[in-house]
């Protein structure tokens, strides 16, 4: 969600939505909750923008004021998350490094993205595994982030990271992220058909990434020291 210009502030600094941003917010929200009721429901291919729009109680028209397309209301907060990441590289500590500013990130992520770890994310990782153009469309997000964040990477920590240790970093992070949300809300791994607490899914979810990405911290630590050359 983006806050607009001029937007007041409470008493804690945070920004507070105005009654416009929040009625849109609103729509918006109700606009994926209805397309992953009808999605779970219906069928993805089987559901329309028109349909979606019906549910939400809006025009289809209005439908494309928040979302270009069927595809993209699947992955509706992955431009926030990325953006987030992008802050935290920007404003980080000096005593932190790479690693400590993606987990960090992260953290920010999990405390306020709804859309990680909720309704919509169990209907995407069940469609990633069925229909090819989900599939498509997750990847092709993905990429773009993984992208995003290891230009900054490279940007903020040149002396520790050159542009393919960058882009190896950013891959590892947004993977780790990306393999334990698909593990943890697998069907099959949930008992009972009981989806495990949200909270649950956050903290384990970080607690994988944070293993994955234990290499890293001791590469970066000792990063002055080039790497050995592969055998040529």
């Amino acid at each position: 969600m983006r806050y607009s210009v001029g937007m007041g502030r409470g008493a804690d600094g945070v920004p507070q939505l105005s009654l416009r941003e929040r009625k849109r917010e609103r729509t918006r929200r109700a606009l994926i909750d209805a397309a992953a009721e009808l999605f779970e429901r219906k069928g993805y291919d089987e559901t329309t923008v028109a349909q979606i729009a019906a549910a939400a109680e809006i025009g289809t028209r209005t439908f494309f004021g928040y979302f270009a397309s069927k595809e993209d209301i699947l992955f509706p907060d992955s431009d926030t998350r990325t953006r987030t990441t992008i802050e935290a590289i920007a404003d980080r500590d000096p005593a932190e490094g790479p690693v400590e500013v993606l987990v960090r990130a992260l953290e920010t992520v999990a405390e306020t993205d709804a859309d990680m770890v909720g309704p919509m994310a169990a209907v995407r990782m069940r469609l990633f595994r069925t229909v090819p153009t989900v599939r498509g469309k997750a990847l092709q997000v993905q990429m773009a982030a993984q992208q995003q964040i290891a230009r900054e990477l490279h940007a903020a920590f040149p002396g520790e990271l050159d542009r393919v240790r960058a882009a190896a970093l950013a891959g590892a992070f947004t993977g780790a992220v990306s393999g334990a949300l698909t593990a943890l809300m697998d069907e099959d791994d949930t008992a009972d058909g009981i989806a495990p607490d949200a909270a649950q899914l956050r903290a384990r979810v970080r607690q994988a990434t944070e293993l994955a990405l234990r290499p890293w911290q001791h590469r970066s630590a000792g990063s002055a020291t080039p790497a050995p050359s592969p055998p040529g």
